[in-house]
């Protein structure tokens, strides 16, 4: 992982990598090896399905991660604990995105739900840990001189 003093913008763009690789990797084992047909409503309530397709979840899983990414620069840039704070975020919005997977079970199998869920934590295991090991950690202070 990179250190303070070092650009970890290779770290964060591996990352990022790993994260669309860890979502394409769970529609691979999904769709084609186990005949999951993975859908999801077109949007929130509706009965209309749409194809995930590859393309999809490379896109959106890249969206998510470059926001992610650009979201722990600015509290890098704006606040004392970066670390502390974009962890906690990204935590609450991976467990929020999980509601689409749940939702999906309305309408479709679920073995579908199931994937999409898993894809979904694919992409915060990969990303969670591989961006906040960049971020610098809080400055401990240092350790009172002894009186002696």
């Amino acid at each position: 992982m990179a250190t303070p003093t070092t650009r970890p913008w290779r770290a964060r763009a591996l990352a990022v990598v790993a994260a669309v690789l860890a979502a394409l990797a769970v529609w691979l084992v999904a769709d084609p090896l186990l005949g999951v047909e993975l859908a999801a409503p077109t949007r929130p309530g509706s009965e209309e399905l749409q194809s995930i397709t590859p393309a999809l979840v490379a896109g959106t899983s890249l969206v998510v991660a470059l926001a992610a990414w650009g979201l722990l620069a600015l509290l890098e840039r704006f606040t004392a604990r970066p670390r502390v704070i974009w962890t906690a975020i990204a935590v609450l919005v991976g467990l929020l995105s999980l509601a689409g997977p749940l939702s999906a079970l309305a309408s479709t199998t679920a073995a579908n739900g199931l994937s999409l869920g898993l894809m979904h934590l694919a992409v915060a295991a990969a990303l969670i840990p591989g961006l906040a090991g960049t971020a610098p950690a809080p400055a401990r202070p240092a350790p009172a001189p002894s009186s002696g």
